[in-house]
């Protein structure tokens, strides 16, 4: 972790880059929200600002085109902190609800199943009524989300357990059911049992399998829809930021990929739309990238929490 430069300390704030022209490069940097508990998610919402910090969400009033919030914030939702520390927001189409991503606590439950109470699922917050519950649980650590076009489903990409193997088993990109268990702890890529973990038989058999497996270790964290047409001569389906392994015996990942969609299903080979970070000697990162998102231009930007960088990546 020292060694691809992870260890750096939270600067707990928002900053905010802006392109008013036009011309791929932004002209306004400001910082957006500061004083906030380790930040990911973001999620701008009518006349709110919506933040997953890591003990919770917070909502911030909101005009279209500041560049500065300097208001209290209001929580709507108290989360664990600990362990896997992200927490993804997504907004669904119509405005009124909230998915949060929220990892477990630890590898395989091994402090207890109490410890990972409301953890290792998705919740969703009505936006109207202020209540919330879990949407989908036994996922791992569900950092991106996304929705498809087509179907509308919600789409997630988890990192699995660690101590198997290089390969097993592998991070997914998954569509996520209503109600949906997905394994973890207790098995994995639908009912594989986990010996290491004391069994739940009715759980296990309740297991959904995953859509699709873009590798083992990967550290898949983003995820955003590229429609067809964004990037000349790449397929529509869902970008994938790919962290990069920090325990395999060949390091995986270090790059952002797209996994192509027909008919509101992943399918065929991933296409690789950005790489390059890892030196081939795997003893130097040059960056790690984490969230993906296309701009208004369709761009798609890349956030590489190790260059301290966002890419741009567009068509030739």
């Amino acid at each position: 972790m020292r060694r691809v430069g992870a260890l750096e300390i939270n600067a707990n704030r928002i900053t905010l880059l802006r392109d008013a022209d036009g011309d791929g490069v932004p002209e306004t940097r400001e910082i957006f929200l500061e004083n906030l508990s380790q930040p990911f998610g973001m999620a701008p919402v009518g006349d709110t600002f919506y933040v997953g910090n890591t003990d919770g969400v917070v909502a911030f009033p909101y005009v279209s085109g500041e560049t500065r919030i300097t208001a209290p914030g209001r929580k709507l939702l108290d989360l664990k902190p600990g362990g896997h520390w992200t927490r993804s927001l997504l907004a669904s189409p119509d405005g009124t609800k909230l998915f949060i991503g929220v990892g477990s606590q630890s590898n395989i439950a091994e402090n207890g199943m109490e410890e990972e109470e409301n953890r290792a699922a998705i919740h969703e917050l009505d936006l109207v009524t202020g209540k919330s519950r879990i949407f989908a649980s036994g996922l791992r650590n569900p950092v991106g989300s996304a929705f498809e076009p087509t179907t509308g489903a919600l789409h997630t990409v988890v990192n699995e357990r660690d101590g198997i193997g290089d390969e097993t088993p592998p991070d997914y990109l998954t569509s996520v059911k209503d109600g949906g268990f997905y394994g973890w702890p207790y098995c994995y890529w639908g009912q594989t049992v986990d010996d290491r973990v004391p069994r739940d038989a009715a759980l296990v058999a309740k297991a959904l399998t995953p859509d699709y497996a873009p590798g083992g270790h990967t550290a898949s964290l983003g995820l955003c829809w590229v429609p067809a047409g964004t990037l000349p001569g790449i397929p529509e389906g869902m970008a994938i930021g790919q962290h990069g392994s920090r325990n395999r015996s060949i390091l995986s990942g270090y790059k952002v990929i797209l996994v192509p969609f027909v008919d509101g299903r992943p399918t065929g080979n991933p296409v690789e739309l950005l790489s390059g970070f890892l030196a081939p000697d795997e003893k130097t990162s040059y960056g790690r990238p984490v969230g993906v998102t296309t701009a208004a231009d369709g761009s798609l930007l890349v956030a590489d929490d190790v260059g301290d960088v966002v890419w741009r990546v567009t068509g030739a």
